[in-house]
């Protein structure tokens, strides 16, 4: 297959390695609005740098598209590939609002196409034996679930305004991974956030550190709390009790988290760095899985509906910390 992938930053460096060397790949095309970092991932990779129109244009048309984009970039581009009959493939999120994600969704149903988004956690080995628990009845009745997801450091100051705030850029993924784990979707949250950290956080009109409860629609209740001052490490995480066992996601001998008692575990030798070193098998596994979806061999296990569900999810968050109360999801469009 001939694969297109436009952005080369971190994340689209790291897509566009794997897709070099994926036997299911003849030849891959990248580019980027910086078309000298494009060629330098083509140089790395083996592909072929374009322009961005020459993805959507001329004869050399690829079969599918990765677009790891600036977030701005995702809806008009997830727009162009559906015009154009591309299967897409795109980070997370789609837009950093409602109607920006609600206006590409109607570009690709109207179009019939294929649009694949990027929660890796659905890919992550723990995570899908822990969905694999629940749904086999061996935690028995679910009753509490405890998500949480600490970066080790803060992104660049410049980044903040661009991101959509924590709820929308970081628990988002915690939002969708509890709904795919437990089956079950949100039926209210109440959250907070403090701001008491660095002041690009305050100054950018968003918070460091968040804390989520959340009422599913059986009764089962969650927290998620984020931050991005751990300075342990990279923490994510899931804990999920049942009335018949307890089970743990991400806790490992890399988990930065240090016992308190005279007996436990100190602290890892060896800490998770970041997002790109927890979770490179599922960032592979899910880029393996859109080329079976263009393929045909595999129905697509995250469409663009799922991202709708997490932000409205986020967006309610959003909603419940500016004003200091409970917010039903019916209150959030969309649905």
């Amino acid at each position: 297959m001939r694969i297109g992938l436009i952005g080369t930053g971190r994340i689209g460096t790291f897509h566009a390695e794997v897709l070099s060397r994926h036997p299911a790949v003849g030849s891959l095309l990248v580019a980027d609005a910086d078309p000298e970092r494009a060629a330098a991932v083509a140089t790395r990779t083996g592909a072929t740098a374009v322009t961005v129109d020459a993805m959507f244009t001329g004869g050399g048309l690829p079969d599918a598209l990765v677009i790891c984009s600036a977030t701005a970039a995702h809806a008009p581009l997830i727009a162009r590939a559906a015009r154009a009959g591309l299967p897409a493939f795109c980070e997370k999120p789609i837009a950093l609002d409602l109607p920006g994600t609600l206006g590409a969704l109607a570009e690709v149903e109207a179009a019939g196409s294929v649009l694949q988004l990027g929660f890796m956690r659905r890919f992550d080995a723990g995570y899908a034996e822990a969905r694999a628990a629940v749904r086999e009845g061996r935690l028995g009745r679910l009753h509490t679930v405890r998500a949480t997801t600490s970066d080790p450091a803060p992104p660049p100051a410049a980044y903040l305004p661009l991101s959509g705030g924590l709820y929308r850029d970081c628990l988002v993924h915690d939002f969708d991974i509890l709904r795919w784990v437990t089956g079950h979707e949100v039926r209210e949250v109440y959250a907070t956030g403090s701001d008491a950290g660095p002041a690009m956080f305050r100054e950018a009109g968003d918070v460091d550190t968040a804390a989520v409860l959340l009422t599913l629609d059986d009764g089962t209740l969650a927290t998620a709390t984020a931050t991005r001052c751990n300075g342990a490490g990279y923490d994510v995480r899931m804990e999920l009790a049942g009335e018949l066992d307890q089970l743990a996601v991400g806790l490992d001998d890399r988990t930065p988290l240090t016992s308190a008692e005279p007996d436990g575990p100190g602290a890892p030798p060896k800490p998770w760095p970041g997002f790109l070193e927890r979770f490179a098998p599922a960032y592979e596994a899910e880029l393996d899985a859109f080329l079976r979806v263009v393929r045909g061999e595999l129905a697509n296990p995250c469409d663009g509906r799922e991202a709708l569900h997490a932000l409205r999810i986020a967006e309610a968050c959003e909603v419940s910390r500016r004003e200091s109360r409970p917010v039903a999801m019916a209150e959030i469009p969309g649905g």
